[in-house]
């Protein structure tokens, strides 16, 4: 792997190539071909939202609404059946000779847990589904990655992905004319 900064690294200690590009644009049209080669395991890193990257990385589909709505449910149900049992089993009263189960008394309980967990799933959803936290990434051992908060755009494709071969995606890589080209230890 010549004319690549770092590359003095074994195979099986590589994280993956990554490229560095002046614009968004760029990265976008990038990332798409990559996509369209058949790579399926790359990130991107820019500083700030670049509108397409996430359909260019194929992210075509987002899982946190799926999983407030069952936090919803899980809360709203949870709530409702925690009061159906402390009226009816636990702590029966007779209050001015209503029923034990009062459906209409238990709605503000229900509402509330509802929103309780739909609130806790959606932060610990996209928490869960960004990795996060944590504390390190090996991309952190590229010294040019610092210009990835400031005003640069990288793509990172993994050696995890199937079609990733050294020479060929760094030839591939090579062709759409980055910055600077680097390998990323882990």
């Amino acid at each position: 792997m010549s004319g690549v900064q770092g590359s003095d690294n074994h195979e099986h200690e590589v994280y993956g190539l990554i490229a560095e590009f002046d614009g968004p644009d760029r990265l976008v049209e990038v990332t798409q071909e990559a996509f369209d080669r058949g790579f399926r395991l790359m990130e991107a890193y820019t500083p700030f939202p670049v509108e397409g990257l996430d359909f260019a990385l194929g992210y075509y589909r987002n899982k946190v609404p799926a999983t407030v709505l069952a936090g919803g449910l899980l809360g709203g149900l949870s709530g409702f059946a925690l009061q159906c049992w402390s009226a009816m089993a636990y702590y029966p009263h007779d209050i001015a000779g209503k029923p034990l189960y009062s459906w209409p008394a238990f709605i503000p309980i229900t509402f509330e847990m509802t929103i309780l967990g739909g609130a806790f799933a959606a932060v610990f959803g996209m928490l869960y589904y960004n990795g996060l936290p944590s504390l390190y990434h090996p991309v952190f051992n590229v010294p040019e990655f610092v210009a990835a908060s400031d005003d640069r755009f990288f793509l990172c494709i993994q050696s995890r992905d199937p079609m990733f071969d050294p020479k060929e995606t760094l030839g591939f890589l090579e062709t759409c004319a980055p910055r600077v080209i680097s390998v990323v230890p882990y």
